[in-house]
């Protein structure tokens, strides 16, 4: 039996309390990755719960998935990435199927134009070339080139300083992230899945359990199962719980730029040894950077340093790619990461000393890509208390609380 259908109308705005006083399964952030659960939890015809997802701010507007580039790639270190993000590709690929067929679905925009990974010192490419024959084993279609076959490919990069690159045109590149998103939540709320527009400001634990969270409108809700799915705010989730994450908001620079000299061909996803990437995007193009100084910063701040586009975006772009030696800057944003600081890698899963307390946290610039393997895995979590299609469990917690890092060596 699926979710009770409620009859919501898929673009009325959310309510500020709740219907009720007690749900099987609340969610704390209501932005890509919970709404991934949502959905995936309101299809499952084993399931047969209550949910309510709790959204601070219903406008989105500072949310990590409203600053996201929507990207998609194979190229990681670990199996188990790879095969997250394969999931991830399929479901783009197919969302109208995996929705249903709906006609009402959209065909999503998914431009495979790849990464290209330049390595300009030994070390690094050993790391590329370790790195592709697990994505080969993976089924993925990865290829090392030489700078003469990058040249031949792409003849605008300026390549005198690099060793290798690292390619691949199979489901990589970048998709309508905000589209999917759209979908998900109209589709989770058509289905039953309560949305509200407020914000828990306790959480109850007794006898090692989470029992009712508290809102902000005074209200106290009992829950069966608390998801914490809330980006860069996971640690202040955790904490009003007890307990602790290594989760915080680092900011990311994106920037839209036009080419005075237009490139011939789509430009990859480039990532610069500088540590600068960009990319073709529709008729402009995107770099994008994290600041030198990648510290933990306020919840809040999103203030964009325009000395980061001078200083290290355009110097970079610029040098690998000579035709942007002239350009002209169109708009740009910053973004949070959720990082996670022990190893940049998602954690999933139940707290050992909560367990119905679940994290989907930490995703540090991966989210919306591995948002369908997440929100899949949440929902057999949930109904059956185990995975039961993509084993997660190297992402639990245990692994914080050993710490003892699961290291991801392509991380950007």
């Amino acid at each position: 039996m699926g979710v009770a259908k409620s009859g919501h109308a898929r673009s009325a705005p959310f309510a500020h309390q709740p219907c009720i006083s007690s749900y099987d399964v609340i969610i704390i952030g209501g932005a890509m990755l919970g709404s991934s659960v949502a959905w995936f939890l309101s299809q499952n015809s084993d399931f047969n719960g209550s949910v309510l997802v709790i959204e601070m701010d219903a406008s989105y507007s500072m949310c990590s998935t409203a600053h996201t580039n929507s990207c998609m790639r194979q190229q990681f270190s670990t199996e188990l990435n790879i095969q997250i993000s394969q999931f991830g590709a399929d479901f783009v690929r197919n969302f109208r199927s995996y929705m249903g067929d709906d006609p009402d679905i959209p065909t999503l925009a998914f431009q495979t134009f790849g990464y290209m990974y330049l390595a300009d010192n030994d070390g690094f490419a050993d790391i590329l070339r370790a790195n592709q024959k697990i994505q080969q084993a993976c089924g993925a279609g990865t290829k090392i080139m030489s700078p003469d076959a990058i040249r031949d490919a792409y003849p605008f990069y300026e390549l005198d300083d690099i060793i290798l690159g690292s390619h691949n045109l199979e489901d990589e590149g970048y998709f309508d992230g905000h589209s999917l998103f759209d979908w998900w939540k109209r589709k989770a709320r058509k289905n039953g899945v309560e949305y509200i527009e407020n914000e828990v400001i306790g959480i109850d634990v007794t006898s090692g359990k989470v029992t009712h969270v508290t809102l902000a409108s005074g209200e106290q809700i009992s829950a069966g199962y608390i998801v914490n799915a809330s980006g860069p705010r996971a640690v202040l989730t955790a904490r009003m719980a007890g307990l602790d994450l290594p989760v915080e908001p680092r900011r990311r620079y994106s920037f839209i730029f036009d080419a005075e000299t237009r490139l011939d061909r789509d430009l990859p996803l480039t990532i610069d040894p500088s540590g600068v990437h960009m990319r073709s995007d529709s008729v402009y193009y995107l770099a994008g950077c994290p600041p030198d100084d990648d510290a933990d910063i306020d919840y809040d701040d999103f203030e964009m340093d325009h000395d980061i586009w001078i200083d290290k975006a355009w110097p970079a772009i610029a040098t690998r790619v000579p035709a942007f030696e002239a350009v002209k800057l169109i708009n740009s944003w910053v973004g949070h990461y959720a990082y996670n600081k022990l190893d940049q890698n998602a954690i999933i899963g139940a707290h050992p000393e909560r367990p119905n307390f679940m994290f989907i946290n930490g995703f540090s610039g991966h989210g919306l890509q591995q948002s369908p393997a997440m929100g899949r895995a949440m929902s057999e979590l949930l109904t059956y208390g185990e995975y039961r299609t993509l084993d997660l469990s190297p992402l639990g917690y245990e692994r914080v609380m050993r710490n003892e890092p699961l290291l991801e060596k392509a991380v950007i």
